[in-house]
């Protein structure tokens, strides 16, 4: 008999989103999207966005009939079984996936739109909306590293059972993640044991964060950001990067 996997979708506003448009995604479990997404994909059914998305922004009351709204209420308690905002990335993408992973127990989390690269062609979209603010590249203690805090997610992930992939097409994406196209993740029966990541870095990696001790129990990390080291988040960024190398 064919096992059967958990598979959850996350959804974000970079171009490559408008693909989902023309997908079957009843095979997902859930498909989650974040702050503007919701206009990509008709077929969601969790939104998570943050505290300040504009109101304005909203879908329509009527939309949410027998849709799960997720807001800082819910992700909060789960992001802190992962050690928190800081360690993890102040930014929606990595918020939705550690949300997912606590909150919806998948074998497979799978993004797209997500690629965190924003083009600074004058007339260009940003998003598949338009032009957006680039919030993951904005002046944030957290955020120093796109690279290593898509590792951490990965490795905490694969820790818990769950394989995370990238669903772009993009040629580049600051979301270090593997890719995989979505016939591959659709006719896949078994579960994914992730490769390349270096657990014994991993260990190292907790210990730095565990040692440092920077918590914010509330998620609101940037009313208390001058308490954080810039450089000693930079050096646990380095411990992160290391863990996709293999054990030698």
């Amino acid at each position: 008999m064919k096992s059967m996997l958990k598979k959850v979708l996350i959804v974000g506003s970079a171009p490559d989103a408008i693909r989902v448009a023309e997908w079957d995604t009843s095979w997902f479990s859930h498909t989650v999207v974040i702050n503007n997404a919701w206009k990509a994909c008709s077929s969601w059914n969790c939104w998570i966005y943050p505290e300040d998305f504009p109101s304005d922004k909203h879908p329509d009351a009527r939309d949410l009939d027998n849709k799960q709204v997720v807001t800082a209420q819910d992700f909060v308690p789960v992001q802190n079984q992962f050690g928190g905002f800081v360690y993890a990335g102040g930014t929606m993408s990595f918020t939705a996936g550690y949300w997912a992973l606590g909150a919806l127990k998948p074998d497979v989390i799978a993004y797209i739109g997500c690629d965190m690269v924003y083009n600074n062609v004058e007339g260009q979209a940003t998003h598949f909306y338009g032009t957006g603010t680039a919030d993951p590249l904005r002046s944030d203690v957290t955020l120093q590293s796109l690279e290593a805090k898509s590792l951490r997610l990965k490795a905490l992930a694969s820790l818990d059972g769950c394989a995370i992939v990238n669903l772009s097409q993009q040629p580049y994406s600051r979301l270090s993640l593997p890719r995989m196209s979505r016939d591959v993740l659709e006719s896949m029966t078994q579960p994914i044991h992730p490769q390349g990541i270096d657990l014994d870095a991993v260990r190292l990696a907790l210990q730095a964060e565990s040692e440092l001790g920077y918590w914010v129990e509330s998620g609101r990390y940037w009313e208390e950001s001058d308490k954080f080291d810039r450089e000693k988040l930079r050096a646990i960024d380095s411990l992160w990067l290391a863990t996709a190398s293999q054990p030698a």
